[in-house]
Order: C-alpha cells, then sequence, then structure tokens
C-alpha cells in the first residue's frame, strides 16, 4: 500500500496523546491508594491534558489533508454500525472532549468528592471525567486498529497483532513523553514513568518483531495465473497495461524498491526501540530530562518510520496484475 503522510501523522500523533493521558490518569489512580505521591494538579495533570489535546487536535487537523472533499467529513459518522473508521471518527472527539473535562476539573477545582475509598481516597469528579477519558482512550485504540486489521485481502494487517501493537507504541510514545514532562512538572513520578515506558517499548518491540516473522511467512493465495486468469505456467508482465499511471498503480502500491522497506525496517526498529530503550534504562539511574526528551524525540521519529513501514508492507492483491509499473 501507499504509505499517506497525513494518515502516519494522524496515527502516530493521536497514539502518543493517548498514551500520555493514559500516564497522568495512571498517577492520578496510583495517588488515589497512597502508592505514588499526588502530583500538582495545575502544573502536571493540566498542563499534561493541554499537551494530549494538543497533540491529538495536530492528529486530527492532519487527518483532513487525506481527505478529498473535507467539507464532507461529517458524513464518516454514517456508517457507525459496520464501520471501524466511522467509530473512531466518533471516539476520538468524545476522547478529546474528555480529556478537556478532566483537565478543566482540575483547573477551575470543580473536584466535590463523590465517593471514598477504603484507604481514605477520594473519587472526585476529575477521577470520573479521567476515567471516562481513559476507557475512550481504549476504545480509540482498538477503533484506529480495527481499521486496519478488518481487511482480510490485506493479510500483513489482518491478525489481532494490529491492535494490540497500536496500543503498545501508542503507550510507549505517551509514557516517554511523561516521563520527559514530569521532570519538570513532577519530578517525583519520573522513575515512575520511565519504568512505564521501558516496559511499554521493550513490550511494544516484541509485538512489532512477532507481527514481522509473522508477515515474513505468510505465502500468497493468488498467484499471476490466477490473477488473470490464465494457466500458462510462465507469465511475464512487460508494462502496466496504461499509458499513464491511474488510482490502482498510485494507491495500492509504494512504489519503492525491497531494498527501502529492508533499510526503514532496521531503521525503526532502532530508532523507535532499541535507542530509547537504552536512553530510558540510563535514565532510571539518573532521571535526565535530557536524555528522557532525547529518547521521545528519536522514538517518535522512529515510530513515524514504523508506521510508513506498516502501509508500505502491505501488499494488496490487486499487485499481482500490476507488477510492473513504469
Amino acid at each position: 500500500m501507499r504509505p499517506e503522510p497525513s494518515v502516519i501523522l494522524l496515527t502516530t500523533l493521536i497514539g502518543a496523546g493517548q498514551g500520555l493521558f493514559l500516564a497522568i490518569y495512571t498517577a492520578h489512580g496510583l495517588a488515589l491508594f497512597d502508592l505514588v505521591p499526588a502530583a500538582d494538579s495545575r502544573g502536571f495533570d493540566v498542563v499534561g491534558s493541554v499537551i494530549a489535546l494538543a497533540l491529538t487536535g495536530a492528529g486530527l487537523v492532519a487527518s483532513f489533508f487525506h481527505l478529498g472533499r473535507p467539507e464532507r467529513a461529517w458524513r464518516a459518522i454514517a456508517q457507525w454500525r459496520t464501520s471501524w473508521l466511522s467509530r473512531e471518527v466518533i471516539v476520538l472527539p468524545a476522547f478529546m472532549f474528555a480529556v478537556f473535562l478532566y483537565g478543566l476539573a482540575h483547573l477551575a477545582g470543580w473536584r466535590p468528592v463523590l465517593a471514598e475509598l477504603p484507604g481514605g481516597g477520594a473519587i472526585d469528579l476529575a477521577t470520573v471525567f479521567g476515567l471516562v477519558a481513559t476507557l475512550l482512550g481504549f476504545a480509540l485504540f482498538i477503533c484506529t486498529g480495527m481499521i486496519y486489521a478488518c481487511l482480510p485481502f490485506l493479510r500483513e494487517w489482518h491478525s489481532p497483532l494490529t491492535p494490540i501493537n497500536f496500543l503498545l507504541l501508542g503507550c510507549a510514545s505517551g509514557f516517554t513523553l511523561a516521563a520527559a514532562f514530569s521532570t519538570a512538572a513532577a519530578p517525583e513520578l519520573t522513575r515512575l514513568f520511565t519504568g512505564y515506558a521501558l516496559a511499554f517499548t521493550l513490550l511494544g518491540l516484541a509485538g512489532r518483531g512477532a507481527a514481522l516473522i509473522r508477515n515474513r511467512r505468510l505465502k500468497p493465495k493468488s498467484t499471476l495465473q490466477t490473477a488473470i486468469g490464465i494457466k500458462h505456467p510462465r507469465i511475464a508482465q512487460k508494462s502496466m497495461g496504461f499509458q499513464s499511471g491511474s488510482f490502482n498503480t498510485r494507491e495500492f502500491f509504494h512504489g519503492r524498491p525491497p531494498g527501502t522497506l529492508r533499510w526503514v525496517k532496521w531503521a525503526f526498529l532502532t530508532a523507535a526501540f532499541a535507542v530509547p530503550a537504552l536512553l530510558l534504562a540510563a535514565a532510571l539511574f539518573g532521571s535526565s530530562a535530557a536524555l528522557l526528551a532525547l529518547a521521545f524525540v528519536v522514538q517518535f521519529a522512529g515510530l513515524v518510520a514504523e508506521r510508513w513501514f506498516f502501509f508500505a508492507e502491505a501488499n494488496h492483491p490487486q499487485n499481482l496484475y500490476y507488477q510492473a509499473v513504469a
């Protein structure tokens, strides 16, 4: 498939935003049980929510560049009963609104106690807003991943590993960003977020590695003979059959030589997983703001490359027919 820059930015930016908010609410939930110190709500929860909204909002804006008729984008919700894309279009703004309410509750002090935990922790309005946003965040990961996993003819995507990896990679980048952000806003939580970020990075490497191994073992169900209905054992396509390109030759093939995919694969494995894991492990012993900021920048760049590879790796069956694109 042809990687679309706007979709690459959409999925990586909203994934980081979701992961960041999950990190913020994880600290909030642990503080309810006195497992970690409570962070300053205005300096950490409010600013963190703003950053999460900025990332998801930037991803939403980027998605409009992929639309032929942006003014008709609202129609995408019409098929919510059957389309994962429609569900994503509904869940994304709902998630953003819940994050907004969570940050606003902390900023304005709208925190009436609704219930008390046995250990003394208080469940207030911000906790409820955060729980709703967390559930919507997980739902959004599922919707985004299932847009691709539900397509049986794109076998590289048609796997439970696809939504799982969207979740793991989003959490990896989000928790890494939370670790870097906490060095200024909540230093007492930096080690917590760094440990989580390292764990999600390693889990992401395991999940993405499993997908690479699985996809490498896939064998085509069709051949050029079955694609064009000719049973001759030797068929060689010399041209794509058109005087110029078409929608088929533009949208369903990345147009890059096999060598490009190989070096992009090793580049994203290094930048998205290996280097950030080393930087995060080093930061666990020193909590260096520079190391954590560098880890996020390198990891996010690696995840952009990973998402490019994710799209380019998918081999549409129609490419059997359009083998020669010249």
